[in-house]
């Protein structure tokens, strides 16, 4: 329901923003990192791993990529890293948004979605924490993702109810539209625009700037289908009961997992992350 999506976000909106500017980059990790492996837990069981045990091993051995990427992956892994996700979360988007067959429901144990799920996950969080640690405009930087995801949520939310005719891609999610795309797109511009122009993280060039926001807020799209895949061949509404109106962590979370190794590339590339 509207009512509780409000409420959950008027109570972690003020929470994620004070931690962002607030925390220190390790505590940050921390914090990051146990909402990743609640996560961890949600995509074992979307994977169709059976039983609390083999669910508990597979958010260890997250727990433990999280750890040996905080202290032993370089900054040019770390890079590659995210053009590899960078690519394929664009290719994942353009397949999901072009697919036109009925999405049948898995019963059995899904291996690739686990190693996928966990690659997923952790180079999202590598991205976030290294962007947060990442110079002096490095938190400010990451606020402006969360912002960038949640502006863009808002206006393919409202735009999608008011205008919504076309289906984005019914077989995956049916309730997205392309007009929610059209109002997240704008809300990406808009975003990109303001913190060009704003300073606040130093002197961006507009126009490259302003292209890397739209080009987030598309694989962010991609993100959410992903997710929505996931829970059709699962067969459940929603990922876990977690968070009142949003469903589980990574209900809340899909958009960003594919936007933040796209936007800590794109920041790096345009030199704002140095």
């Amino acid at each position: 329901m509207l009512w509780q999506r409000v409420l959950t976000a008027l109570v972690l909106i003020p929470l994620v923003v004070a931690g962002i500017l607030y925390l220190d980059t390790p505590t940050l990790a921390l914090v990051l990192g146990s909402m990743v492996l609640v996560g961890a837990y949600e995509m074992a069981r979307l994977a169709q791993l059976r039983g609390v045990a083999p669910q508990l091993a597979f958010v260890i051995a997250v727990a433990v990529l999280l750890w040996l990427a905080y202290r032993f992956v370089t900054p040019s892994l770390v890079i590659a890293s995210q053009w590899v996700m960078a690519l394929w979360w664009m290719l994942m988007t353009a397949a999901l948004v072009t697919r036109r067959r009925e999405l049948l429901k898995v019963e059995a144990m899904r291996p690739t979605i686990l190693l996928l799920g966990g690659l997923v996950l952790v180079t999202a969080w590598v991205a976030i924490t290294r962007l947060h640690g990442g110079g002096t405009h490095g938190p400010a930087l990451l606020l402006f993702l969360f912002v960038l995801i949640w502006v863009a949520d808002t206006g393919a939310y409202f735009s999608g109810r008011a205008f919504g005719r076309r289906k984005l891609s019914p077989f995956v999610s049916p309730g997205k539209t392309w007009a929610g795309v059209a109002g997240a797109i704008v809300g990406g511009l808009l975003s990109g625009l303001f913190l060009s122009a704003s300073g606040l993280a130093g002197e961006l060039p507009m126009l490259p700037w302003v292209m890397l926001c739209v080009l987030v807020v598309a694989v962010s799209i991609g993100g959410d289908l992903w997710e929505s895949r996931l829970k059709r061949e699962a067969g459940v509404k929603d990922s876990g009961q977690l968070l009142p109106g949003h469903g589980g962590m990574l209900d809340r979370i899909d958009s960003l997992l594919a936007a933040a190794p796209v936007f800590a590339l794109g920041a790096n590339l345009l030199g704002a992350a140095a």
